[in-house]
């Protein structure tokens, strides 16, 4: 299950600015119902909140991962978002977050959205991706560092 097959140009802010974890997910959440039809953005905060609640989202590295299962989602949505001056995330290391990875996925899309989620954190766990998308030029360059590191999984 490809990353890919579920990120559009679009779906990628290289110049994505927010001052904390929450503004983080209320602007990603807003962006969502850009690409993700039908959907409101006050629900996904919502369920992001929730979740971030359980712990955080951000992995380390300089990366979050905030996820959610939103119901009436049609299908599984991946945002990316680069934030060049970095976010304090709550993320397990302490360290500001510069690349964030929003995925969405439907209720029901249990299975699939877990290979997807694992996927994002092994694609962005590889050496030089993190710091690839830090130093791209725009969201062009950013799906195709994306893209580069998927074929080599």
């Amino acid at each position: 299950m490809r990353i890919l097959n579920h990120l559009c140009t679009e779906g990628i802010d290289p110049d994505f600015e927010a001052s904390s974890k929450e503004e983080v997910l209320k602007k990603l959440a807003a962006r969502a119902i850009s690409v993700a039809d039908g959907m409101d953005a006050d629900q996904i905060f919502e369920i992001l909140r929730e979740r971030e609640e359980l712990g955080t989202t951000g992995i380390g590295q300089g990366i979050a991962i905030p996820h959610g299962k939103i119901p009436g989602l049609k299908e599984l949505c991946v945002l990316v978002a680069r934030c060049k001056e970095g976010v304090s995330f709550d993320a397990v290391d302490f360290m500001p977050v510069y690349v964030i990875v929003l995925l969405l996925a439907p209720d029901d899309a249990t299975t699939t959205y877990l290979k997807v989620l694992a996927r994002v954190s092994r694609v962005l766990k590889m050496n030089g991706v993190v710091d690839g998308i830090r130093n791209a030029k725009d969201a062009a360059e950013i799906k195709r560092i994306i893209a580069e590191a998927e074929n080599h999984l």
